[in-house]
């Protein structure tokens, strides 16, 4: 089955008179792209939210302005959200030539189980989260996996040398750049970590101690 476009309107209102269509269930947007001159557009807001759930900012869509009979192919490029509500404000969709390359930041994904993580201090800390790639848009992914099951000792890393992609995307980040990496902490901050998590479960600072000398034995 074919997938259903989504569609958007263009919008008339603009400034401070857009709250007026959120009220109404209607989030204002803009559509741009390369040699695309800025739209000013609007779309309902039940049917943006059950798209950005889907689709992210990292995947190609199919988007129909008005009547018009082509479909475009977008990416939704940024969200804005209310700081205190979390709903949503404004979009901005970014057309793009699927001929042509795009630079896009992808999230990075930790995948599998560290052996280095069940020892005694270690924690695995990611230091990166996302990275931007080059590729065609219909090449793109919606996530970089990084297989951290090697991961055996303290002080082992990876590094943007280590991430495999598809042959038609490109890591533009140094090579060298650390993902994530194995680090050790001292007695004294296990203990505390130990305790902060006992007092969110109720436990008294003795019980905590006294669970933290038993984890030892």
């Amino acid at each position: 089955m074919a997938e259903k476009s989504f569609i958007v309107t263009t919008r008339t209102i603009s400034g401070k008179k857009t709250r007026f269509l959120r009220r109404e269930g209607i989030t204002p947007a803009h559509l741009f792209g390369q040699g695309l001159a800025s739209v000013a557009v609007q779309c309902p807001t039940g049917e943006l939210r059950r798209a950005i759930a889907l689709k992210g900012t990292t995947r190609l869509m199919d988007l129909r302005l008005d009547d018009e009979k082509e479909t475009r192919s977008v990416f939704i490029r940024e969200i804005q959200r209310d700081a205190l509500s979390g709903e949503l404000v404004h979009v901005d969709f970014y057309q793009v030539n699927k001929k042509r390359k795009i630079r896009v930041a992808v999230p990075l994904v930790l995948v599998g189980d560290a052996p280095a993580s069940k020892l005694k201090n270690n924690i695995i800390e990611q230091l990166m989260s996302e990275v931007e790639v080059e590729s065609l848009p219909g090449e793109l992914p919606p996530q970089i996996e990084v297989d951290i099951t090697s991961l055996a000792e303290a002080n082992q890393a990876l590094c943007v040398s280590d991430v495999i992609t598809s042959s038609g995307v490109v890591i533009m980040a140094a090579p060298e750049q650390l993902i994530v990496k194995v680090s050790t902490i001292a007695e004294e901050k296990v203990a505390e970590t130990a305790a902060a998590e006992a007092a969110e479960a109720g436990k008294s600072p003795v019980e905590a101690a006294k669970a933290e000398k038993s984890e030892k034995k």
